[in-house]
This record gives C-alpha cells, structure tokens and sequence, in this order.
C-alpha cells in the first residue's frame, strides 16, 4: 500500500525534473548561437555601468552622451564598411587616409571655389565610390592582397591630401555642412521640456526593433528552429524597450536628435536589412565562409568583393565628411588611425578573422566599446598612453575569445 501511495509522486515529480535540463539545454544553445550578439552587448551594458559608477553619473548625462554619439559617428560609420569587408574575407588599411582625402577634396571645392555644399558632398561621395571600386578592382580582379592593395591606397591617399592642401588646414565650411557633424533636428510642434521630434523618432525605432524582434521569432518558428521561453523572449523585449525609451529621454532632454545619428540609423538599418536579407548580403557571407565553394554553388565571388570595396569607399568618404563637417576645416592630420579604430571595432562586435561572420549591429556595438571606453576613461583622468594600452587588451580579449570558441565548436 505505501508503495502504490508513492507512485503518483514520483509520476508528478519526474516531468518537472525532466523539464529542467530541456529548458536548460535550450537556453545554452540560444546563447550559444549568439554568444557574440549578446557577450558585446553585456560587456557593452558593464562598461557604461562601471563608467557611470566611477564619474559619479558623468557618463549619461544628456550633454556628454550627445557628445559621445558626435565624437565616434566617423568611426561607427567606417566601422559598418569594414564589418562587410572583413565578412568578406578583406581588410581595408585605406579607409583612414581616403577619409581625410576625401574631407580635403571638400574642403578645396567649397571654400576655395564656392562650389555648393550639397553637390561637393555628392561628388565627395563619387570620389570615394571612385577609390573604392579601383582598389577593389586590383583585390577582386587582378588578384594582389587586399592588404598590399590597401596599404598602397593609405599612402597614396595620405600623399594626396598633402598635396592637395599643401601642408595647411583650409577653413571654415559653411553653416549648412557643419550642421551634418554637429547639427540637431529642428524643434516642431509645442513647447515642452523635451524635444517633440525625438520623441516621435525614438517611438518609431522602437516600434521597428520589437517588430524585427517578433517577425525574427516567427521566421524561426516557421522553420522549425528552436525558440527561446516566451518569458525569456518578453523580458529580451522588455530590456530593448528599457535602452530604446531611457536613450530617447536622454537625447530629448537636451537638443534633441543629432542629425549625424540620423545617418547613422538609416545606414544599420540599411545595410543590416542588405546583408541579411539580399542575395549580395548572403554571397558576401558565403565567400568569407568558404570561398571555393561558394564559386562552385554559383557565387560570383570577383563581383561581391568589388561591391564590398566600393561600398567602403562610400563610407569612408562620407566618415570623411562627417568629421571635417565637426572639425570644421579639412586638415593634413585628419583620418589617422581611423583605420586601426574602424578595424578594431569590427573584430571587438563579432567579426572573425576569418571571414564569413558578423552583423552591421556587431559593427555598431564594438564601436560603442570603444567609444565608451575612450569617453570614460577621459572623464576620470586615465592618460592616452594608458588608454592604447587597454584598448589593445581588448582588443586581443575579443579575438582571443572568437578563437576559443571556434576550436570548442569543433571539439
């Protein structure tokens, strides 16, 4: 009799406990298949923490964060190109020297010859597209390393600047340029203590992240992939409407909604919607991930490198833009070492060193590392010197940390 008393107990107990490890397999292998999406955006979450901890609230205070955006926007900007390029198998050591030729180029044209700003801007963006699809040519046709191609294009860019401002800054552009690196949306409607339009503008990028986020949940299930909890998937929703909401604040609160952050978000969505979703974005994974397979399932491997490298002549052109725009003049030293940050920022978001992985979003987070890093590091007085070096470190941390994990997913 006590034996068939226990029984029922037992039969109850052990489905519980055989939930347990399922729901715990599930969530290690979700975590597993993003471990560089979410380990950047944790470590990401630490860092402005830790800094908003040490500066005693420094950090995110509306001015310094708008300060942060407009100070790393080159960067992110050139971050985004070379987050395709590396995908693609490629680095890009030019990207530095095009950007402070290209800033050059306008400087030349609208205050030497008063040509208008928007059709210097275009042809600034032709001259980039130029450079790009020459380099690319050499890389993806003739076939030379795009390291020996690029490094070439540093030094032939960085020479062209010279000569082309001939050792001396030229200065000031006009009101409507500069306003594309220091510039804010205008003010509408009502009088309130908040911007009005980055209100709306906040409203609407979070009603596009949470319905990637569900259409994201029921592509997976569409195709039988396994899906996180419903109470772990609402919380990652809670969590992206949290930064979503408090970052709109924080922006609304002083001018409002930087004009360069405005590039900056149709550029992710952009080509975040190009490389996941177009047949450019998927060969460009496919030749990074295996080259030789890649052309025989049909790639054409010659035409996606050439595109990767023309697109990143755009962006660097346009980092150009944007940081003669904020600096206000086109100068000889412009664009040194963007190309270590732009590369740096890629491998720190998830880029691997051997091609085929990464997101534009990864591009974006490993900039936002660094540029936090930088910013708080300033801010509690940590010499450059000091800063180089903790930079290097992680640097080699997020490289080191994508080698571990490649050799234990093939153990």
């Amino acid at each position: 009799m006590a034996q068939t008393g226990t029984t029922p107990q037992a039969g109850k107990a052990a489905p519980a406990a055989a939930d347990r490890p399922a729901l715990q397999t599930l969530l290690a292998g979700a975590l597993r298949g993003n471990v560089r999406q979410y380990g950047m955006l944790v470590a990401l979450a630490l860092i402005v923490v830790l800094f908003q901890i040490w500066t005693d609230g420094i950090l995110l205070q509306p001015l310094n964060v708008t300060n942060l955006i407009q100070q790393n926007s080159y960067i992110l900007i050139l971050a985004i190109g070379m987050m395709i390029v590396i995908i693609a198998g490629h680095i890009d050591l030019s990207v530095g020297s095009l950007a402070a030729f290209t800033g050059a180029a306008a400087a030349v044209m609208m205050v030497k010859h008063q040509v208008p700003w928007p059709v210097a801007l275009i042809a600034c963006l032709l001259i980039g597209a130029a450079a790009g699809a020459w380099q690319g040519f050499w890389i993806s046709y003739v076939g030379i390393p795009s390291f020996i191609v690029t490094l070439a294009g540093m030094l032939v860019f960085r020479g062209g600047t010279q000569i082309m401002l001939q050792g001396q800054s030229i200065a000031p552009f006009p009101k409507g340029f500069q306003k594309i690196g220091s510039g804010f949306l205008p003010e509408v409607g009502p009088h309130t203590d908040y911007h009005n339009l980055t209100l709306l503008l906040g409203a609407a990028v979070l009603a596009v992240a949470l319905l990637q986020e569900v259409r994201g949940r029921r592509q997976a299930a569409s195709y039988g992939l396994e899906l996180l909890p419903t109470g772990f998937f609402l919380a990652k929703l809670a969590a992206v409407t949290a930064a979503v909401v408090v970052f709109t604040l924080l922006l609304a609160s002083y001018h409002g909604f930087p004009i360069v952050l405005l590039v900056l978000a149709v550029l992710l969505f952009g080509f975040g919607y190009l490389m996941r979703n177009s047949i450019i974005g998927r060969h460009t994974y496919a030749i990074g991930g295996n080259e030789p397979a890649a052309k025989l399932s049909g790639v054409k491997s010659k035409r996606v490198v050439f595109l990767a490298f023309v697109t990143m002549g755009v962006l660097a052109a346009l980092a150009g833009l944007v940081f003669a725009a904020r600096l206000n003049a086109g100068t000889p030293q412009a664009g040194i070492n963007f190309e270590l940050e732009a590369i740096a920022a890629a491998f720190i978001g998830g880029a691997s060193a051997s091609g085929g992985v990464g997101t534009v979003l990864g591009a974006i987070i490993g900039g936002l590392v660094l540029g936090v890093l930088n910013n708080g590091m300033s801010l509690v007085g940590v010499g450059t010197d000091y800063q180089q070096v903790i930079k290097g470190l992680v640097l080699l941390a997020a490289v080191g940390f994508d080698v571990w994990n490649k050799r234990r997913a093939g153990s």
